[in-house]
Order: structure tokens, then C-alpha cells, then sequence
């Protein structure tokens, strides 16, 4: 087999990204956008010892759960990877992953619930944030294709609301008409790097990420504004960087309030335009519900990257006392004014740092239960450790990432141990035991999935 070749396989399984996996000639094929048990004319593009990469050129026999996508730029933007699969099996697709992903890295052999759907299949999420560059003689505004910085010009999105499509519109004729061009991050030239926009109950933060200061004619951009969003803030984000990273510290007030009020399980909370919010409101419902049903009323808890505290207030609400850690002053500050409003007070305690760096001493000072929602890296080995030290009685680990998932979950069990600065499976031994797997689709038409884990501490003769 060699590069150009077109072969015809048939593909009997899937990968962690989606793709099709297929057998030919002792070589394992993996194809983008292929489905078990469809036959497809593929070309090879790279061949590297029994491993292929291909494109499929023609689906000659496609399966039942193959679907139309509903974006015109599917098949070349990197923002999607499953809107050709039918949804229910987006869903069987993703309880698959985590079974087989926590087994795989990790050694965890558990039971994983079905996942939990989403009720909206498409307009889901409430935050977009788009890359904007300079083709040619164009700006152009999208997502970037798979694995590099290419950004694929797009009019709207069909994951996001239908408001992305007037944003984008407005966005290319302010830049237009007041000669802004997008970020070139070869020769560091450019003006407007990206949009990030965030929802909230009808409420929105709009926030411009430029290189420079001061931006002419930007009370156009909010004259565009004013036509799409009944109520919005606009901040500049001033980011000169050279790296991938899309804010920079500093964020210029234009218009607006800083941040906005909600409601959300008989909670009043807020956000501003870095603080973590879940992007998909109906899926997080659901998974705050079931993480607060898993605590007792006396129970103390210690919430984990706790972004603007709208769950450590849903858990105080309910526990004896709850301590929310975060590592964004923003959204600190936010968990306090949170505090306050719901006369929480004297049982929600804000913390602001990092968890590596605060959890080990309040773990020290009682038991109770660990609440963890990491980014997609995970836990620091740091908190791995300080949670096998202390022990707490429960912990609760939400993760957008199966595979950080499964090397936290492993090392939390026993049945991955550090040697050497390798891992290396093991047998187990370590004082957790897994109670529940659940994933969330928070993100359908993507691969990624949210997962639920519930560990509890295995008591042995009465003792930790």
C-alpha cells in the first residue's frame, strides 16, 4: 500500500475521533467521516509501517445511520466531527468511547450508564468564539480545520444559536468599512484576532480580541450590535501575544454592564467575559442535578475549579458548608457576589487559587466530599496525590476529556501507578473504588462528551 492508492475497504469499527477504522492487506486504515460497516473507494494519504490515513473518494455502500449534515462546511471545518451520524448513535457512539477509553488508558474496567442526551441536537451552545484572519485580499471569519490554524470561512453555525449568523455578517462589514484587518499569525499583523461571544438568558457579552488598544470607528461596530442583541456588553481584549492563547489579561470596557445576572436552580448567580460557564445550558441542569443529589446535608464539600460558583451555590444550598476554589479573580469575585444574593454567607467560602495549590490544606482540616471539573488536561499529579493522602470520603470528577479521564481515574484506583515518571498499569490497591460512570452529551455533533465518575472511598475494617 502506498500513498495515491485507491483501494475499497469496508469499515468495522470506529476511533476516539470519529473516524472510520478499516483492515487492508494487514493494514489498519483510518478514514474520516467513514461508518462501521460502510464500503467506501478510499485515497491513501500517508503510510506509516501498518498504519494508513485515508479520504474516503466515494461511500458505495453507506449505512442506515448515515445522516445529511446540516453545515455546508462539515466536511472541511474541524469544529464537528459527527453531524454525517445519526444522533442516537452519536449517543451510543459516546457511551462506547468512555467504556472503552477508561479501559484502554487506564485499566478501569466499569459499567457506563447510557449517555444522557441533549433535548437540543443543534443551536445548543451558549458561547462562540471564532478565529478571524486575512485571505488574500479578504478577511474572513470561521473555524479552524482540523489540526492547524486554517481557518474555514463560514457565514452561521448550526450548533450555535441563530444569532451567528447576523454576528458574523456585522462583524466583516465594521471591519470593512473602517479598514481592520484580521490577525495574520505568521507575520503578527492584523488587528482583530477573535469574537468570542457568550449567552446568558438572553443576555450577551461581546468581546473583541485585538492587538492594539484603541480600535477606530468602533461605535459602528455597536451600532451593528445594536441590531442583533436586545441586551449586550462589549469589551476590547487586548492580546499581542505570539501565542495560541485566545485572551490576554486586559479587557477594555466599551459598552455595557461587566457582568450579567441569572437564575438557575433557585440560584441567582453571574458571569462575566472570562468566567466558565458550561455551553450547554440544558445538558449542565442536568448534571448539576444529579452532582448535588450525590451530597448529604451534612456533608462539607470542596469544589474544585469552581469558575463563577454558580454549582458551589446549588451545593451550599443543600450541605453544611462548601468551599469553591478557583484560580480566575474574575470569577472569585463573581462566587462572592454569588455568595451574598443567595445569603450564603456563613456556608459557601470562596477561594481564589489554584487547586494544586489550596485543596491539600482544607482537605487536611476535615473530611467530605471532592468535587472536581478540571480543564481538559486534568488533574494535576499534585491533586491526585494530595486526594489519595486525605482521602475524603466521595469524589465526584466531571471531565470533558476521556482520556485525561481515564489516566486520573486509574491513578485514583490503583490500577495505573507512577514509576520512574512513567505510568504503568498495576493491579490495583488504592483506596477508591468507582461507583458511577455517566457521560452528558454536552456537545452533540462533536466527539467530545462530559462524564460523571463517582468514587467511593473503600473503608477497610472500619478505617480509611
Amino acid at each position: 500500500m502506498q500513498k495515491n492508492d485507491v483501494i475499497t475497504v469496508i469499515a468495522d469499527g470506529v476511533g476516539t475521533q470519529g473516524e472510520g477504522i478499516a483492515k487492508a492487506d494487514g493494514v489498519t486504515v483510518f478514514v474520516p467521516y467513514l461508518l462501521p460497516g460502510e464500503r467506501a473507494q478510499v485515497r491513501i494519504l500517508k503510510v506509516k509501517g501498518n498504519v494508513a490515513y485515508g479520504k474516503a473518494e466515494e461511500i458505495v455502500t453507506p449505512a442506515e445511520e448515515r445522516v445529511r449534515p446540516a453545515c455546508p462546511v462539515f466536511y472541511r471545518c474541524g469544529g464537528c466531527q459527527l453531524q454525517h451520524l445519526r444522533y442516537r448513535d452519536q449517543l451510543k457512539f459516546k457511551t462506547g468511547l468512555v467504556r472503552d477509553t477508561l479501559k484502554k488508558i487506564g485499566g478501569v474496567c466499569a459499567e457506563v450508564s447510557p449517555c444522557e442526551r441533549s433535548d437540543k441536537e443543534y443551536g445548543y451552545r451558549n458561547k462562540l468564539q471564532l478565529p478571524v484572519g486575512r485571505q488574500g485580499e479578504k478577511n474572513v471569519v470561521g473555524f479552524f480545520a482540523e489540526r492547524s490554524h486554517r481557518i474555514i470561512p463560514t457565514e452561521e453555525c448550526p450548533i450555535h444559536p441563530q444569532w451567528s449568523k447576523p454576528l458574523i455578517e456585522a462583524l466583516l462589514g465594521f471591519m470593512e468599512k473602517c479598514g481592520l484587518d484580521g490577525y495574520d499569525p505568521e507575520t503578527g499583523k492584523g488587528q482583530v484576532r477573535h469574537i468570542v461571544v457568550r449567552e446568558l438568558k438572553k443576555k450577551y457579552i461581546v468581546t473583541l480580541v485585538v492587538t492594539v488598544r484603541q480600535i477606530m470607528g468602533i461605535d459602528y461596530f455597536t451600532f451593528l450590535l445594536d441590531k442583533i442583541f436586545p441586551e449586550y456588553s462589549l469589551y476590547l481584549n487586548f492580546n499581542d501575544g505570539d501565542s495560541n492563547v485566545v485572551f490576554g489579561e486586559e479587557f477594555i470596557p466599551v459598552k455595557g454592564k461587566g457582568t450579567y445576572e441569572c437564575a438557575e436552580g433557585g440560584i441567582l448567580y453571574e458571569a462575566g467575559p472570562n468566567t466558565f460557564v458550561q455551553v450547554n445550558d440544558g445538558v449542565r441542569a442536568k448534571l448539576y442535578e444529579q452532582i448535588v443529589s450525590l451530597v448529604k446535608e451534612t456533608d462539607a464539600v470542596f469544589d474544585c475549579y469552581a469558575g463563577g460558583g454558580l454549582l458551589t451555590a446549588m451545593l451550599a444550598k443543600k450541605c453544611a458548608r462548601v468551599y469553591g476554589i478557583e484560580v480566575v479573580p474574575e470569577a472569585g469575585e463573581c462566587a462572592r457576589r454569588v455568595a451574598q444574593k443567595n445569603g450564603l454567607e456563613d456556608k459557601m467560602f470562596p477561594v481564589t487559587g489554584r487547586v494544586e495549590d489550596v485543596l491539600p490544606a482544607l482537605l487536611e482540616k476535615e473530611d467530605g466530599v471532592a468535587v472536581l471539573d478540571p480543564p481538559r488536561a486534568g488533574l494535576d499529579r499534585s491533586v491526585v496525590r494530595a486526594l489519595l493522602s486525605a482521602q475524603p470520603e466521595t469524589i465526584v470528577l466531571v471531565s470533558c476529556n476521556p482520556a485525561t479521564l481515564a489516566r486520573d481515574l486509574g491513578l485514583l484506583t490503583g490500577t495505573l501507578c507512577e514509576r520512574e515518571g512513567e505510568l504503568v498499569k498495576t493491579e490495583g490497591g488504592a483506596p477508591y473504588s468507582v461507583s458511577l460512570v455517566r457521560p452528558f452529551d454536552m456537545f452533540p455533533q462533536t466527539r467530545h462528551v462530559e462524564t460523571l465518575v463517582v468514587l467511593k472511598r473503600v473503608e477497610v475494617n472500619g478505617a480509611k
